[in-house]
């Protein structure tokens, strides 16, 4: 057994009570910039349109940290998200303004 390897074990096995700890997941379908003038005049029925369209990748986050990319689908009736890009730790979510 290499010294990789078993250090990977070690550290595994002290992270292992973190398995079950639960999380925020969050799937980012869309944002829009929206003056709060507009909001005051929505009502029941308002449409609120966004960029993106159908297919689109969107992104996959827990709390603040972005964890993946994916794309909406449906199943059962219900929404899921299909990962399609698990990212690297420094990535950033995507935004559309600054």
């Amino acid at each position: 057994m290499s010294n990789d390897s078993s250090a990977e074990k070690s550290l595994q096995h002290k992270l292992d009570f973190l398995a079950d700890a639960q999380q925020v997941l969050q799937a980012e379908i869309a944002r829009s910039q929206v003056s709060l003038y507009d909001v005051m005049l929505w009502k029941q029925g308002t449409v609120v349109k966004f960029d993106k369209i159908l297919g689109s990748t969107i992104d996959v986050l827990i709390g603040e940290r972005l964890i993946a990319r994916g794309e909406v689908v449906i199943v059962n009736d219900r929404y899921g998200v299909r990962i399609n890009e698990i990212t690297h730790p420094d990535e950033k979510p995507y935004k559309e303004w600054k």
